[in-house]
């Protein structure tokens, strides 16, 4: 009797262990696939959150371009460009960054202008924030040769080779390149960011524009090695 008793509990006790056992299971796979949702759910969308530009250019055969379409002026640009910069210092081997200024209009080519100067002379990475600071925060007035080489004069750069620069024949070949990629990327705001000249991401936050550029790029790079993307030479 007793016996029977300890069977019937013990089999009692096995049918309760095997349910709890299958509803942890059960939970363990919702668990599992709630997780795989989240994961996938911050994939870069295309359409939303990049686009496929309707025209793609030209890219580098040898590394993933990333080409950044920029204007001193505008707000969103000197949000993003401080994480931009922190991406650049940790940029991949394979991965290579190029500003852009945009000239939407003739009276944002002075400020085009003084970044291939500055750039031709090795100075830009030492003003590029002046720069933004000094329009965003103490709301400078950099609208034309005069003003913005007095400006760099007084951050440490030669003012004649800066002027030098500016009216170069290099610098003059960049603007007109500039325009002509504005053009043939069909750049309408900035910051734009164009990945292998093929893919735009523009409109987002600084953080998700980061996150998107991360996962493009990472997506680009992928279809590299599978040899379902191939770089034009």
């Amino acid at each position: 009797m007793l016996r029977r008793r300890a069977n019937l509990v013990f089999s009692h006790f096995c049918r309760i262990f095997e349910e709890r056992c299958m509803k942890l299971s059960l939970k363990g796979l919702l668990v599992a696939l709630a997780l795989l949702m989240c994961g996938t759910s911050y994939a870069a969308v295309q359409g939303k959150e990049f686009t496929l530009l309707a025209a793609p250019q030209i890219a580098n055969a040898k590394k993933i371009e990333v080409l950044e379409f920029f204007f001193y002026e505008c707000s969103h640009c000197y949000h993003l460009h401080p994480e931009l910069a922190r991406w650049e210092k940790a940029l991949p081997a394979d991965v290579e960054l190029t500003l852009v200024p945009t000239i939407f209009r003739d009276s944002t080519e002075p400020l085009a202008r003084a970044y291939y100067a500055l750039d031709s002379i090795g100075k830009i990475k030492q003003l590029d924030d002046a720069i933004y600071q000094a329009i965003h925060v103490k709301q400078a007035n950099l609208y034309d040769m005069d003003t913005i080489s007095a400006f760099v004069a007084s951050n440490g750069v030669d003012k004649a080779k800066f002027a030098a620069a500016y009216n170069s024949f290099s610098v003059n070949s960049r603007i007109m390149r500039a325009k002509q990629m504005i053009r043939e990327y069909h750049i309408e705001g900035t910051p734009t960011l164009v990945v292998d000249g093929r893919y735009a991401i523009t409109g987002l936050q600084p953080a998700d524009t980061i996150r998107v550029l991360n996962e493009v790029v990472a997506m680009v790079r992928k279809g590299r090695a599978s040899g379902k993307v191939k770089a034009k030479p």
